[in-house]
């Protein structure tokens, strides 16, 4: 089973997709932790950090979809999150951080659908066959 065969059973699409993140204010910390994704959707986001954010906390996220246009800032809540596993001693232990958004704007829902229906057509063509 690949990766993202699980593609069709989520109730948003989710695409791979590297765009900076800009976290602020979980209940545990009032740190501004800067990090990217690890897919995203128009539901939501995968991060990846090196901390534990607490299951249901309500964090401020600032999106560069680094596409030009100005960044998304929205609120969202952790919806899951899994420390991913390591063989290598030295290195710390990541982990995968589910965010849904909340409160987003109609107008930035909209340009993230419009980037995950692009990237899902063209993963769709380079993997049909010929």
């Amino acid at each position: 089973m690949g990766r993202w065969d699980g593609l069709n059973r989520r109730k948003f699409p989710r695409v791979n997709y590297p765009c900076l993140v800009v976290i602020r204010g979980s209940e545990e910390s009032e740190d501004v932790l800067l990090t990217h994704t690890e897919n995203m959707g128009v539901g939501g986001v995968c991060l990846i950090l090196k901390k534990d954010i607490k299951m249901f906390s309500e964090i401020e996220l600032e999106l560069d979809l680094l596409d030009l246009g100005d960044h998304i800032k929205c609120k969202g809540k952790i919806v899951w999150n899994v420390q991913r596993k390591s063989d290598e001693e030295k290195k710390p232990l990541f982990y995968d951080i589910g965010v849904e958004f909340e409160d987003i704007d109609k107008d930035e829902k909209k340009r993230l659908e419009e980037i995950v229906e692009r990237l899902v057509r063209i993963n769709q063509e380079k993997n049909s066959p010929l």
